[in-house]
């Protein structure tokens, strides 16, 4: 059995959950969900990130402990569990003494490598970002480039890493593929942020009397570590780096590093690709196997801001539309690693025409012809091994199913949610076109002998459309697989060869999936 460690980025709390960290969560969900029925043994982790400037001033502002306050935001990214039907294996948080122990662990695996040095840092600094910003990547106002403010002039001794020390060897394995960056587009991206020059040396803490709220520096106690050092360690913390015997790895940590995929948004992508590698590197630990990488998501074709009023909130949506219409519109409409819009409208449209008149049509129109026409049970299987399954101008309808079925699972290796989304609808629409094409109720007149053989073949197909509908709607797909007689139980990857669903099974006449949305 392979095993497929996957981890989203940590959400920081400073807030509650938008759109963007929806699209992330659920794209993750559904990787890992098909991995799962690819009978691979899965780890998800997700959790949240509590520490740093922005959340102590955000907890003064609204008068609260800064640990009231995280513990009050944290919860809200613990309840997407349910709301968003999530099936993470690990929810992290850094404020936890178990985090903390792994992140000093690994920090003086690199201080005992020569890798952290004390100096005095002075530069840009924006609390946006959590980051020291060069003078060269600020805009022509001098403002941040992603959150418009001037950053503060900073100038304070701190702990630096020597990331320098390891450029070479980063870029190497990001040429190489040896760490696989997808898109091809942000691994472009990445080598040409380290570009000639090389990454250089990063501010690595903070004095306590400036950020009182953070992760102990292990050998100094005036000092906190920095967001990164404290915030990336979680993806090694969360599995037991520092839970085995003195301290060292514990069995879960060596059963499941390196990690096979961090799911991160473009805006974090040299911290993980540069910062993150760097440690590893330091402290002897194997690197993760690829970071896939997201865009953002636009509301009705604008940035999501407060001030404009357009921030999506996805709880909303979820209690007036249903979690799989949501997730739906996440992994269908928004491409799965660029920049996409979340419309009103176009949510309306996708749930209306894909998901209540193709698909939910289909199942009904299947489901309520076979109570008709056969009893209420799955009739006979005619044909071998791939049956008899062409529509009336010839075409092999069940070839078209295989092709389809192919681009859908190789759509899931290579990160693109969307296309594997597209092959579903397409499998859809073959069904409804081999309906339209047998015309089964002028068949029960002139050949009512030939009726079983074609809803054989269509229960057969949804069949198939319920195992592959899991990663994406997986509440749905269980709906699907019971109403036609098969065994929800065998939701997988291995299953979907043809000829499996067993005759006399009983159809289940039940609720409309997806009713139509009239606004």
């Amino acid at each position: 059995m392979n095993k497929f460690y996957l981890s989203t980025a940590i959400a920081y709390v400073n807030a509650a959950p938008h759109v963007g960290h929806a699209l992330e969560f659920v794209q993750a969900d559904a990787l890992t969900r098909y991995h799962r029925i690819k009978g691979d043994d899965v780890f998800f982790l997700t959790g949240t990130d509590e520490h740093g400037v922005k959340i102590f001033e955000a907890a003064q502002e609204k008068k609260m402990e800064t640990k009231t306050f995280v513990d009050f935001n944290a919860k809200q990214f613990e309840d997407l569990k349910g709301i968003l039907n999530l099936n993470y294996d690990g929810f992290v948080r850094t404020s936890s003494e178990h985090h903390k122990k792994g992140a000093q662990k690994i920090w003086m695996k690199m201080f005992e490598a020569g890798d952290i040095y004390k100096g005095v840092y002075k530069g840009n600094y924006c609390v946006g970002c959590e980051s020291f910003i060069p003078e060269k990547d600020l805009d022509e106002e001098g403002n941040c480039p992603i959150h418009k403010k001037k950053p503060k002039t900073l100038e304070e001794e701190n702990y630096f890493f020597k990331l320098s020390k390891y450029s070479d060897a980063i870029k190497k394995a990001i040429e190489t593929d040896k760490l696989l960056i997808l898109p091809e587009a942000r691994k472009n991206e990445m080598l040409k942020l380290i570009g000639e020059d090389g990454l250089k040396d990063v501010s690595f803490s903070r004095p306590k009397d400036v950020l009182p709220w953070g992760v102990t520096v292990p050998n100094d106690d005036s000092q906190v570590m920095y967001v990164w050092c404290d915030a990336l360690s979680n993806y090694i913390t969360a599995i037991g780096y520092a839970d085995g015997k003195n301290e060292e790895e514990s069995d879960n940590f060596k059963k499941y590093w390196p990690c096979d995929v961090h799911l991160i948004g473009k805006d974090i992508l040299r911290f993980h690709a540069g910062i993150w590698i760097g440690m590893l590197m330091s402290a002897g630990l194997d690197l993760p196997k690829a970071i896939y990488v997201h865009g953002f998501v636009t509301s009705e074709g604008q940035k999501m801001s407060k001030s404009l009023g357009n921030v999506i909130n996805p709880l909303e949506y979820v209690e007036k539309y249903g979690t799989e219409a949501m997730r739906y519109y996440l992994l269908k409409e928004i491409p799965t690693a660029d920049d996409g819009d979340f419309s009103h409208k176009r949510f309306l449209e996708i749930f209306n025409s894909e998901l209540a008149n193709s698909m939910g049509n289909l199942v009904n129109r299947v489901v309520m012809m076979t109570e008709r026409y056969c009893g209420g049970k799955v009739p006979a299987r005619m044909h071998g091994e791939k049956a008899d399954f062409v529509g009336v101008d010839g075409a092999g309808v069940y070839e078209q199913l295989m092709l389809l079925v192919d681009a859908y699972k190789a759509a899931f290796e290579r990160f693109d949610l969307k296309v594997a989304c597209e092959a579903l609808v397409s499998i859809v629409n073959l069904g409804n076109k081999y309906i339209d094409d047998k015309k089964p109720w002028t068949m029960a007149k002139e050949t009512p002998e030939k009726v079983p053989e074609v809803l054989y073949n269509l229960l057969e197909l949804l069949r198939f459309v319920g195992i592959l509908f899991y990663p994406i709607l997986p509440e749905c797909s269980v709906k699907i697989l019971k109403q036609i007689g098969a065994n929800s139980e065998d939701i997988k990857i291995d299953s979907l060869k043809w000829g499996v669903l067993k005759e006399g099974s009983v159809v289940e006449k039940a609720e409309v999936l997806f009713p139509r949305i009239e606004e």
